[in-house]
């Protein structure tokens, strides 16, 4: 990784991933390797031990965090059973450095959701609780594994419980999963959830969640959340 670094790509993706001051990334360093140069590695080193990749988790380069992720991902979804679940835990043992997000959106369906499959979704809900973005980030991203699967409950339940966060990073998380319901579960399921919250929900929750509507339906949605703004009534 060190022979691969790119300085001039790094400072695209510090701006990027917001790394200033106060901003949601703040401190965290790029060294400007793409997705697909760490996907390579990952080939390259696909049988690396879980103590080994979990050390790389804890590094301050945010690729290295990245192809850490999706080390674990590739073990995950070739794991048995005792693999999968000890990967799991060392996930969410380590939510603390999962902090940005496409750290969040490259793995935490494909661990967190895949894993709680068949199982209580209450994990999820203690991480809609949690006052850490990212593990409400994740607990959000982690439904797109259901609803890949045809089945949109988890993502609207989720959605719901963070429907009024405050930071735009989750708006933008919940307004993508939701689009996603109508794109791959239901039209009526997103539109059903839409009925009863368009009217408060933050703006860029709703234009996203909205984004594939026609025309006149995303007009009308976006009317109804103005008017109930302006009037405070019938909201």
């Amino acid at each position: 990784m060190t022979a691969l670094k790119n300085p001039a790509k790094a400072k695209i993706l510090s701006g990027y991933f917001k790394t200033g001051p106060g901003e949601y990334g703040e401190g965290d360093v790029f060294w400007g390797l793409t997705v697909p140069v760490l996907r390579k590695l990952v080939k390259k080193h696909r049988e690396l031990e879980l103590g080994s990749i979990l050390t790389l988790l804890q590094s301050s380069v945010h690729e290295q965090r990245l192809l850490s992720l999706l080390l674990l991902v590739h073990q995950y979804e070739r794991g048995d059973a005792p693999t999968r679940a000890s990967i799991y835990r060392a996930y969410l043992a380590n939510t603390q450095r999962i902090n940005n997000w496409d750290l969040v959106d490259l793995s935490a369906d494909r661990i967190v959701g895949a894993h709680l499959d068949g199982k209580s979704l209450e994990p999820l809900f203690k991480l809609t609780r949690s006052k850490d973005l990212w593990e409400r980030r994740i607990a959000m991203l982690s439904t797109f594994h259901f609803t890949k699967r045809k089945d949109p409950g988890p993502a609207l339940e989720i959605a719901g419980l963070l429907v009024d966060d405050r930071h735009d990073l989750i708006h933008k998380a919940v307004g993508w999963m939701l689009r996603e319901v109508g794109k791959r579960c239901s039209v009526k399921a997103e539109e059903a959830f839409l009925e009863r919250h368009a009217a408060t929900m933050p703006r860029t929750m709703l234009r996203y969640a909205i984004e594939r509507f026609p025309e006149p339906a995303r007009r009308r949605y976006l009317e109804t959340r103005t008017s109930c703004r302006r009037t405070g009534r019938g909201c």
